[in-house]
């Protein structure tokens, strides 16, 4: 289903002429509603891992849409921000996305909030993953055990 709704959005850019990688959205939309970012607060706030922030990063930057800083505040950190070329394509994307959003939100009515379901498995995974909930139950089933 992932991949049918990303190839779905790559077919519109490409339709659109505009060379974007779905990968970058996430990203790109942290950095407008927020200004430039850490990789670390974007990891956080996108809840995906460091190493996925570093490649969409660095990609973003090979494409001379977003830039690293140093911190103003502390020149040890480093701060994504977008480039003049990563805030014109966002300007020229937002009625994409508009339209995308609207999409996306006529398939959530039709297949009856599955959105929220989904928000609600991510949040119960952030509070305990499956790992920890696995270990809990093998330690209930072999008290003693030190392997479980």
């Amino acid at each position: 289903m992932s991949e049918t709704i990303d190839g779905d959005a790559t077919r519109t850019y490409d339709t659109l002429g505009v060379t974007f990688e779905q990968r970058w959205f996430g990203v790109l939309n942290q950095l407008v509603l927020n200004g430039p970012l850490t990789v670390g607060e974007l990891a956080s706030r996108l809840r995906i891992t460091h190493v996925s922030v570093s490649q969409t990063r660095a990609s973003l930057e090979k494409a001379g849409l977003a830039q690293t800083t140093a911190d103003p505040d502390d020149a040890r950190r480093r701060r994504l921000a977008l480039t003049p070329a990563g805030v014109a394509l966002v300007e020229r994307l937002r009625p994409l996305w508009r339209a995308l959003e609207t999409a996306a939100l006529e398939l959530d009515a039709e297949a009856q909030a599955v959105t929220a379901a989904l928000d609600r498995l991510e949040d119960a995974l952030a509070r305990r993953s499956l790992y920890q909930r696995v270990l809990d139950h093998l330690r209930d089933d072999h008290p003693g055990d030190e392997t479980a």
